[in-house]
């Protein structure tokens, strides 16, 4: 017998469709999963956009007060996608209301808030999951096994890059990503965020960095009315953007590896071309997002001249298996917030802890106060711990 789960989303702009979508096709990929998410209700203050979402993926009840949805008792999980600013508000008032938490990155404005999240979440003794959706790639947990394992040697450093073209057009809306105040930190939240998490994921610890920021495009019009995504607002009153477009950084690990951390979303020509590069004492490993099933794999005993090879991963790697039957048959980025969706309602069915957790949240955000402290400081800044 199959439990049912019932899930409330708050917050429908594009990341709330997906949490949605994810839901959905839970069943189909993880059939002896022993809860069934059921979509009770959805949350939006954008006029109208509750109703439709409820119309279109068959929510029971749609509501524009995300309050409502910590009163419902039908309710036992809630994605938490709204905008970063309201983050803290929403996610501690659902966990002291006892709801299990799905919530986006980088959850909150700053470690603090990532923080409180986390403390409301263990008082509560409630699960609470976090969208470092990059993780979750099957050769993404392949490479951090490699890693592991010894293959590649001792690593010595890591590139991560996270390049995007989403913010690059001069006509992109002055919307709250571009504030400091609901914002935050602008690309180290959006995109450093998951590069922090990913270096962590796969190489332990970051224990102190050294950053450079700027901002590329400093005014943008504001838009005549709600958006979602990354609308266009030409001819809207100008006005300037208050965070960053662009982030460098140097990372050093607790293991004595060396990093480099670089994302911008204002890069023309770039479209989603995340990726790392990580090197070892005996080998090196590879990874683009835009090939995302792909590995390239340099191992042996020759140091010099030694060569590097494609690697397909296949139902052996992370949750493949649950998508597609045999190698090099492609997954996408949405299969990857299924297998973030999976991994949640399995930590609320069996009470421990699968995935990216409100702890890992909370070190991927200590990660992104020191670089925006640093690039402050044109220094070197240490981590903060737990």
């Amino acid at each position: 017998m199959v439990d049912a789960l019932g899930v409330a989303v708050v917050g429908f702009g594009w990341m709330g469709r997906v949490h949605t979508q994810a839901y959905a096709r839970l069943p189909h990929h993880y059939p002896r999963l022993p809860l069934r998410p059921r979509l009770v209700t959805v949350a939006e203050e954008v006029p109208g956009r509750a109703e439709e979402a409820a119309g279109q993926f068959g929510f029971a009840s749609a509501t524009r007060d995300w309050r409502e949805v910590a009163a419902d008792p039908r309710v036992r999980a809630v994605s938490v996608t709204a905008p970063n600013f309201l983050h803290r508000e929403i996610a501690v008032a659902m966990a002291e209301a006892g709801k299990h938490l799905w919530i986006e990155k980088p959850v909150g404005l700053t470690a603090g808030d990532a923080r409180a999240v986390a403390d409301a979440v263990a008082k509560a003794g409630v699960q609470g999951t976090v969208g470092f959706n990059y993780r979750n790639a099957p050769a993404v947990e392949a490479a951090r096994e490699l890693i592991a394992s010894g293959e590649i040697g001792t690593v010595t450093h890591v590139r991560l890059r996270l390049f995007s073209d989403y913010a690059a057009h001069p006509d992109a809306a002055l919307t709250w990503r571009y504030e400091r105040e609901r914002g935050g930190s602008g690309v180290l939240g959006d995109l450093a965020s998951h590069g922090a998490d990913l270096a962590r994921f796969l190489l332990g610890d970051i224990v102190s960095v050294t950053a450079d920021t700027a901002i590329f495009v400093p005014e943008r019009a504001r838009p005549a009315g709600a958006t979602a995504g990354h609308t266009l607002a030409s001819g809207g009153e100008p006005g300037p953007v208050e965070n960053e477009d662009y982030v460098n950084c140097l990372l050093r690990f607790a293991s004595g590896a060396r990093g480099v951390l670089e994302a911008c979303r204002v890069s023309v020509g770039e479209q989603n071309n995340y990726g790392f590069e990580v090197h070892g004492t005996r080998g090196a490993v590879f990874w683009d997002f835009r090939r995302m099933n792909e590995l390239r794999v340099s191992r042996g005993t020759t140091y010099q001249d030694q060569p590097v090879s494609t690697v397909y991963v296949g139902p052996g790697a992370g949750e493949f298996a649950a998508f597609q039957p045999g190698a090099a048959n492609a997954m996408g980025y949405d299969d990857l917030k299924v297998v973030e969706a999976y991994r949640f309602v399995r930590s609320v069915a069996e009470g421990t802890a699968y995935g990216a957790t409100l702890t890992d949240a909370v070190r991927s955000a200590a990660v992104l106060d020191a670089m925006a402290r640093s690039a402050q400081l044109g220094s070197w800044v240490d981590v903060a711990g737990d």
